[in-house]
């Protein structure tokens, strides 16, 4: 297999996404040229000293560079080190998961020491500053997870000097996102083709913004590389195996996944992270995650009233079973090809599509009712795993129920059973109505 890191020896090229996103935030913060900026066969785009501004981006943009935009631009109240650990303290104060990790290292502190001792350059800066006033999430999660990393290292007694290394790797690794389409973080859009391809060669463009700075050593390069990466080799862009994946590059890894559960949830994160850890173990670090685990217990056994809910896993996950098996028998007894030929906006088609999408959900999430027999053994006498196995139960269950509503809702004639997929359809809500 090429190895990407090896073979990338260019800077990465400006995309117009960047461009678009630097010249935007030129409208709003003084951009200016420190010098003339010319193509990459010699012609002076934009003189030294110019203001830059959004008029400017279909020029830029026709254009390839000879060196990166940010290299010759200064912005007023750019990012630097000061402003990152203000905003690292104001995370401090307002989010659940960095003010869980200072109370288990006993310091807030801690958590944002290595920033000070870290290597800023100006064009990094200026990356920072489009993000912190462009992508502000994406600058929040870059700090949060930085935080989440550092706790990793210092609980994996890690030295100074390559805490701070770690600090620059986590708080860097998702530079390469500025390169792409915005789009992509649209929970409603689904990234496939191009995207997807950009979406899985990010962290190259990281690592190559960061080997352009010259001022990171080589296994800072390597963990942004890897932030990506899983244990059992199906992480992207290498799909390395664990023996393979650097130190620092797997704190990146599940650091990556904890500050990501605790954005993307606002309900019972820690349940949703713990249950997630442990039914894909073989993907993360076993001895990092060692040291998160407990913390989720923690703030799961806070909140005692969940403990109840383990006494509905079995029964969730049998009535998951049976409404996926019904529903596979109902497809299985009609004619030939009615199925496949049911047109795109029908009741069939819905209903289908909709308990695919909830299947798959689930086995990604290792939830799946055909794979808990094993884990539903390993977990009795567990309480807290137990009631985690029910949450997860409890939204797929209403999932399921949504699919029952809609189908009333939009086709109330489904009752007449007029046709073969009709009466499919008719026959699992009328189960879904009984047994939900």
């Amino acid at each position: 297999m090429t190895d990407p890191f090896l073979a990338a020896t260019a800077t990465a090229p400006d995309s117009p996404h960047y461009l678009r996103a630097l010249t935007d935030m030129a409208d709003r913060r003084a951009v200016v040229t420190q010098d003339a900026i010319y193509t990459d066969n010699g012609i002076k785009l934009v003189e030294k000293g110019a203001r830059i501004d959004s008029r400017l981006y279909d020029r830029l943009v026709q254009h390839k560079l000879r060196d990166p935009i940010d290299r010759h631009l200064t912005v007023e109240n750019a990012v630097d080190v000061p402003a990152l650990i203000a905003a690292g303290r104001d995370l401090l104060e307002q989010n659940a998961l960095p003010q869980m990790l200072a109370q288990a290292l006993g310091s807030a502190a801690r958590l944002l020491a290595p920033l000070r001792s870290m290597p800023l350059p100006a064009p990094i800066a200026f990356k920072l500053t489009v993000m912190r006033e462009q992508r502000p999430d994406l600058f929040e999660h870059s700090l949060q997870m930085m935080m989440v990393a550092v706790f990793l290292g210092l609980k994996s007694d890690l030295g100074e000097r390559d805490c701070v290394s770690l600090a620059a790797a986590a708080l860097l690794h998702d530079a390469g996102v500025l390169h792409m389409d915005p789009a992509w973080m649209d929970p409603l859009n689904k990234v496939t083709g191009v995207q997807r391809k950009h979406l899985v060669a990010h962290p190259i463009t990281s690592m190559l913004m960061l080997r352009d700075a010259g001022v990171y050593a080589r296994p800072v390069e390597i963990a942004v590389l890897e932030h990506h990466e899983r244990m059992d080799g199906s992480g992207y862009p290498r799909g390395l195996p664990g023996a393979d994946i650097s130190p620092m590059g797997r704190i990146l890894l599940l650091a990556e996944v904890v500050a990501a559960f605790y954005e993307k949830y606002t309900d019972m994160p820690a349940q949703r992270l713990s249950l997630m850890l442990r039914l894909n173990h073989r993907k993360f670090p076993a001895a990092l995650v060692a040291h998160v685990l407990p913390l989720l217990q923690e703030e799961v056994a806070r909140d005692s009233a969940l403990m109840p809910l383990g006494n509905d896993a079995t029964r969730q996950i049998d009535l998951l079973a049976e409404a996926f098996t019904y529903w596979e028998q109902l497809k299985a007894a009609l004619p030939e090809g009615v199925g496949t030929k049911a047109p795109a906006g029908n009741a069939f088609a819905f209903a289908d599509s909709r308990l695919l999408a909830l299947q798959k959900a689930l086995i990604e999430a290792g939830s799946h009712p055909q794979h808990l027999g094993e884990l539903m053994a390993q977990l009795q006498g567990d309480a807290m795993g137990m009631a985690e196995m029910a949450l997860v139960g409890r939204e797929a269950l209403w999932q399921l129920q949504s699919i029952l509503n809609a189908c009333h809702r939009r086709w109330p004639q489904l009752s007449e059973r007029a046709t073969p997929a009709d009466t499919a359809v008719a026959d699992w809500c009328d189960w879904a109505l009984r047994r939900l």
